[in-house]
C-alpha cells in the first residue's frame, strides 16, 4: 500500500509537491476547527436555557451564573454569563453587555472556516494546473521525440496529468466535507445564540419590572 501510494505521488511529478502542501495547511486547520467548534464551543442550548431559565425564574441568578461557569469556552454560555452580570441593571445595559459578548464570540466560530473553502480550491486548481502541464508535455513527446521514445514520454506525462488531478481532488473534496460540516455547526450554535440571548434579555426584563417569564420545558 505504502509502494503503491509512492509510486503515485512520484509519477505525479513536481505539482505533487504544493498539493501536498496544501493538504497539509487543510489537516492543520480541520483539526483545529473540529476541536474548537465542535468540542469547545459547541453545547447543547436547549438544555443548558431550560436550566438557566429556571434559575433566573427562582431569582436564583448567582446559580445561574454559575452553571455559565461550568462552560466557560461554550459559545452560548458565555454570551448568557454576560447578560446575568447585568440582571439587576437595566433593559439597555443587558441589551448591550449580550450584544458585547457577541460581537466577540461569532468571529471566534467562524475564524479560519472560510480559509477551509479556499484550500480546497487551491488544490484542485493546482491539480489542474498540473494535469494541463502533463498534456502539454505529453504533445511536445508526440511532436518533438523520436518515434521509439515517443510511448515513455506519453505514458509519463499522461501519469503527470491523472495523478495530479486525483491528488488535488483527493485533497479537495474532505476539505469542503469539513467546511461544510463546520459552517453548519457554527450557524447552529449563531441561531441558539441569537434565540436565547433574546430569550434571556426578555426574562431579566421581566424581572426587573416585578414581572415574571414562563419557564421553557425541555423536550
Amino acid at each position: 500500500m505504502l509502494a503503491a501510494m509512492a509510486k503515485f505521488f512520484a509519477d505525479g511529478g513536481p505539482w505533487m509537491y504544493p498539493i501536498a502542501l496544501v493538504s497539509v495547511l487543510a489537516l492543520a486547520v480541520c483539526i483545529e476547527r473540529v476541536v474548537c467548534v465542535l468540542f469547545r464551543y459547541d453545547i447543547n442550548g436547549r438544555t443548558f436555557m431550560a436550566q438557566v431559565q429556571k434559575l433566573v425564574a427562582t431569582n436564583n441568578i448567582d446559580r445561574a451564573i454559575k452553571l455559565c461557569n461550568a462552560a466557560p469556552n461554550a459559545a452560548l454560555p458565555r454570551v448568557i454569563k454576560a447578560g446575568l452580570l447585568r440582571a439587576n441593571k437595566g433593559e439597555v445595559e443587558i441589551r448591550n453587555a449580550i450584544d458585547e459578548v457577541v460581537l466577540e464570540v461569532v468571529p471566534l466560530l467562524n475564524k479560519r472556516t472560510a480559509a477551509l473553502a479556499a484550500l480546497a480550491n487551491l488544490a484542485t486548481l493546482l491539480g489542474l494546473l498540473g494535469t494541463i502541464m502533463g498534456l502539454t508535455d505529453a504533445f511536445g513527446a508526440v511532436s518533438g521525440a523520436p518515434p521509439e521514445q515517443r510511448a515513455g514520454l506519453i505514458t509519463g506525462a499522461i501519469a503527470v496529468a491523472m495523478n495530479t488531478t486525483a491528488f488535488g481532488l483527493l485533497v479537495a473534496v474532505p476539505t469542503l466535507f469539513v467546511h461544510l460540516l463546520l459552517s453548519g455547526i457554527s450557524r447552529k450554535i449563531v441561531a441558539d445564540i441569537d434565540l436565547y440571548a433574546m430569550r434571556l434579555e426578555n426574562m431579566l426584563v421581566a424581572r426587573g419590572k416585578g414581572g415574571a417569564e414562563p419557564v421553557e420545558k425541555s423536550a
